[in-house]
């Protein structure tokens, strides 16, 4: 059976904010979006991509913007019009430019009121009479030299045009196009770039909120004080830490938020909060960290989703789920991921797969690294070994980053003045 993935890439502007995500598709041995379209026009392949999408819309884009690619078939079967144009950018490519009809539903889609982009664009005749339906022009920087990059963007800026440089894989590349003054990058090293400007060892002020009601209550819930540190990386950090020092000097070590809870008790856990609450009382967390914090809940959800189908597992769901949490560790909180293990107990296996990416642990890890990344060569090959089935991995991604995005909309849903004022009442 051939397997179909789906992958969301972020899109970011020179300030590190994310303007939105590229869908990226592969699969029946054909591409839809990020790769070459050169069997863009088989009927066969964009009929089992329209029938994804189809059942998938209600995950693929909801309350951001997404840049997909349509191919002219998908385009002639109107499957746009599936998405909201609040919530979509049509993306073309050279193989929709040459045929006469698809051109024609282009315009009609941007008198609809849909934005356009295209992809590899070039000022060359057939590319011009498309200018007046196009709002962004994606330029792949790694294919040009930046004389003609400095021109296409002065130009397309003259135009009124949003430029987005893609393929920004290294730093040199990201610099260049940080010079040319670019609207917008996509590119691994882009993705990257989040983690290495984070560094904010703040929680989600909303949910942190969450937990100063819940620890507060009358008669605490512990599996709700339990949900709402395991959706958070740095306050699973902290309550780990909290747990395993010398102050419990417990001689079983505590390795699951559940254990550090019971632990530590609700009574000194009620003080830890306070603690937290004073230390980083003007400390408000930024967009960027805020985005970050949702990635490590994503890894969390994602590995410990792979671990009902892979085969001979060192570690438990639970513990998959830790290992997904922590890996951001390094980003949140300015200080090597080697440092940051040394101070909570996590099995070796968990060491040795966020630091080296070795062993079963650390395939498993690669993987879910290797989906984010769109890599789907090392997709393949991660999964055979581990023996998951391929053709569940974009169910499995969906299906986290549809709980991702419901508890997230909980927590930021939740008015930061109001928790404020029945927490003062307590």
């Amino acid at each position: 059976m051939s397997s179909k993935y789906i992958v969301r890439q972020p899109i970011k502007d020179p300030s590190n904010r994310i303007i939105g995500y590229e869908i990226q598709y592969h699969g029946e041995n054909q591409a839809f979006g990020g790769e070459s379209a050169e069997h863009a026009n088989d009927f066969a392949a964009a009929d089992t991509i329209y029938n994804f999408l189809t059942l998938n819309t209600d995950k693929l884009l909801r309350g951001t913007l997404n840049f997909m690619t349509f191919t002219t078939t998908l385009l002639m079967k109107k499957t746009p019009r599936l998405f909201s144009k609040d919530e979509l950018v049509i993306q073309i490519d050279d193989s929709v430019i040459i045929h006469p009809l698809a051109m024609h539903m282009i315009h009609q889609y941007a008198k609809d009121g849909y934005k356009i982009a295209v992809n590899e664009f070039q000022f060359a005749p057939r590319y011009l009479a498309l200018l007046d339906s196009i709002d962004y022009i994606k330029i792949n920087f790694g294919n040009m030299p930046e004389l003609t990059l400095k021109n296409i963007i002065e130009i397309a800026h003259s135009m009124d045009k949003r430029c987005v440089a893609v393929g920004i894989d290294t730093d040199a590349l990201y610099q260049r196009a940080i010079k040319l003054k670019v609207d917008a990058m996509e590119g691994s090293f882009v993705a990257e770039k989040m983690m290495q400007k984070t560094h904010n060892s703040g929680y989600l002020q909303s949910n942190f909120f969450r937990l100063m009601v819940a620890v507060l209550a009358d008669d605490p819930d512990v599996e709700e004080i339990e949900r709402i540190i395991s959706v958070d990386a740095t306050l699973t950090y902290g309550l780990l830490k909290i747990a395993n020092s010398r102050y419990f000097s417990m001689r079983r070590q505590v390795t699951s938020v559940r254990q550090a809870i019971m632990t530590v008790g609700l009574k000194d856990l009620k003080q830890w909060v306070y603690l937290l609450s004073a230390s980083n009382a003007e400390s408000q967390i930024d967009e960027g960290a805020e985005e970050f914090l949702r990635l490590s809940f994503m890894r969390a959800i994602f590995c410990s989703s792979l671990m009902n189908y892979a085969k001979d597992m060192p570690i438990s769901r639970p513990e998959a789920y830790l290992m997904g949490m922590l890996s951001t560790l390094n980003s949140l909180i300015d200080a090597p991921m080697a440092e940051i293990l040394e101070q909570i107990p996590v099995r070796e296996e968990i060491k040795e797969a966020l630091l080296r990416r070795v062993g079963r642990c650390g395939m498993l890890y690669d993987l879910a690294l290797r989906y984010e990344q769109a890599d789907w060569r090392g997709i393949e090959q991660l999964a055979d070994e581990l023996e998951i089935p391929t053709n569940l991995l974009t169910s499995l991604y969906f299906s986290s980053m549809e709980e991702v995005n419901h508890i997230w909309m909980e927590l930021t849903q939740q008015a930061g003045n109001q928790v404020l004022i029945e927490t003062s009442g307590q």
